[in-house]
């Protein structure tokens, strides 16, 4: 069953697409949106020899990349229009060494607030083996909220 979005599920959505387009990091690994949920985003990326590190696997760093992204754009959908998330904490366990084929990250809200956002990130192989598990804290920066240290 295909998840039904709301109007402004719609406009998040495609302004969540545009900011993905937009992004250096994004454009840089070659990370593209797979599935977009309420509460819910998974982020693809193809491996390829830019992504390896020394011994021919991907860089942890990059997978750290992709689960942070999927993590902040799942965030991002529940928001009012004109929001933004930065994270302010990520714990990721590496499982699996990954050198070919495809990574997804799926990310899942397990708790949204009105200033931090707790998301579940799970990341697979091609093969759908689990081979990394993060869980990222986002402050949640509303529209017209002053932030401390930022002139008006």
């Amino acid at each position: 069953m295909k998840p039904t979005f709301k109007e402004s599920e719609r406009l998040a959505i495609r302004e969540i697409t545009r900011r993905l387009n937009e992004s250096n990091t994004a454009k840089q690994f070659g990370f593209l949106f797979r599935e977009v949920g309420p509460g819910r985003v998974v982020v693809g990326m193809r491996v390829s020899k830019r992504h390896l590190q020394v011994h021919g696997v991907v860089h942890g760093g990059i997978l750290a990349a992709l689960a942070d992204t999927a993590g902040g754009m799942a965030v991002y959908l529940r928001l009012p229009p004109g929001s933004r998330v930065a994270t302010v904490e990520m714990k990721i366990n590496y499982l699996e060494a990954v050198a070919r084929g495809e990574v997804v990250a799926e990310a899942e809200i397990v708790r949204l607030g009105r200033n931090l956002a707790v998301v579940d990130c799970d990341l697979f192989d091609h093969t759908r083996r689990i081979v990394a598990k993060a869980l990222m804290t986002f402050a949640i920066i509303s529209r017209g909220r002053k932030q401390k240290g930022r002139p008006d």
